[in-house]
């Protein structure tokens, strides 16, 4: 029995109506159980009634025990399955244990003692299975309540933000507040800091819910839209962008956008300020099976010893910078999306180089 009030619900299967019988003379005060003398009629108590474990004889003039489980197995997972056997099929048992199709098998004629442990340890078994299996659906609708929420209090946040700029932006260009300690320019930088984070909220989750839609793929129109968007951050920065594409290639537009804008945008950011010749340098290439890009800085640089932290959320290699620290771990993400990887090199005051390969998937793929 179990240690709680439920029967363990049991369906034996067996063409034989003598074992039948005797299974239920043997178990029916303990167990709730339902009988079948073929695949068809068990298919269809577990049709109507939920079952905790199954029994089946593995030797039907239909079909094997393992044939049944395997029919079974993918309508009907939650049941444990336990095989029994006159026979020394091992060939037949071993391969369905490693598959997954039954959790043991018991020799005929079975022994009480032996059949009761084996269905109480599958029981036991098929509890556990529920309630992970509970709490993982718990654990993914607290997790997507929590991502619609911050999705929908960035949205939320953007208006009043939207206005705390229009107010300033009015009242500088009507020139009626005096500021003589410069209290006006910090709202405005704290302001534009904090609209950029929920910026990088939205896209994070735009990452992770977005399905991948891979189509073809035009590095000179991507890298050239990236860096448009990006140059504003520092006009003086130079960029140096050589690609080379002769083969289609079909990939993710948004996450590869999320990502080089990402990558370009802290190359941009994080220079020195009293570099004379800031510059970038892109290098693409496209193959049959990859793409490869470098982003190559002249920045600032990162200590050696924060290079294997750069990809966790909310760190920052520099407090120079005004940086969330949160960009290039959506990178990480947008690229474990997509089947891609990163590596980067860096040396303080030198620059920083980070290298991108993304897989080129092709439509016999997708």
């Amino acid at each position: 029995m179990t240690d709680n009030s439920e029967k363990i619900k049991i369906l034996y299967v067996d063409d034989e109506g003598n074992n039948l019988t005797a299974f239920q003379a043997s178990f029916r005060r303990d167990y709730e159980i339902y009988t079948a003398t073929s695949v068809a009629e068990g298919m269809n108590i577990l049709t109507e009634h939920e079952v905790h474990v199954i029994v089946a004889d593995q030797r039907m003039p239909r079909a094997t025990g393992v044939e049944f489980f395997n029919i079974i197995r993918k309508a009907y997972p939650d049941p444990v399955r336990i095989l029994l056997t006159g026979f020394t099929d091992i060939e037949a048992i071993i391969d369905a244990i490693n598959r997954g199709e039954i959790f043991r098998y018991l020799k005929k004629p079975w022994d009480e003692l032996e059949i009761r442990t084996a269905i109480q340890n599958a029981y036991e078994v098929y509890r556990t299975r529920k309630e992970l299996s509970t709490k993982i659906a718990e654990l993914e609708k607290a997790n997507d309540e929590l991502n619609r929420f911050v999705y929908s209090t960035s949205h939320d946040l953007r208006s009043p933000l939207a206005s705390i700029m229009g107010v300033l932006n009015l009242a500088k260009m009507e020139k009626s507040v005096e500021d003589p300690n410069g209290y006006m320019g910090m709202i405005e930088t704290c302001v534009n800091r904090m609209d950029i984070f929920i910026h990088k909220i939205i896209e994070y989750y735009k990452s992770i819910r977005v399905e991948n839609v891979y189509e073809n793929i035009d590095f000179r129109k991507l890298m050239h839209e990236c860096i448009e968007m990006c140059k504003m951050q520092n006009p003086k920065v130079v960029f140096d962008v050589k690609i080379n594409q002769t083969v289609s290639f079909n990939g993710d537009e948004f996450r590869l956008s999320v990502i080089m804008n990402n990558l370009i945008s802290n190359a941009v950011k994080y220079q020195k300020p009293e570099e004379d010749h800031p510059t970038v340098k892109m290098n693409v290439n496209v193959y049959e099976h990859q793409a490869e890009i470098d982003i190559v800085d002249n920045g600032v640089g990162i200590l050696s010893d924060h290079l294997k932290n750069i990809f966790n959320m909310f760190f920052r290699s520099s407090n120079n910078v005004t940086g969330l620290g949160i960009g290039l771990y959506i990178v990480k993400e947008a690229l474990t999306r997509i089947g891609g990887n990163i590596s980067v090199e860096s040396e303080k005051g030198i620059g920083t180089r980070f290298v991108v390969i993304v897989p080129n998937k092709k439509l016999t793929d997708i």
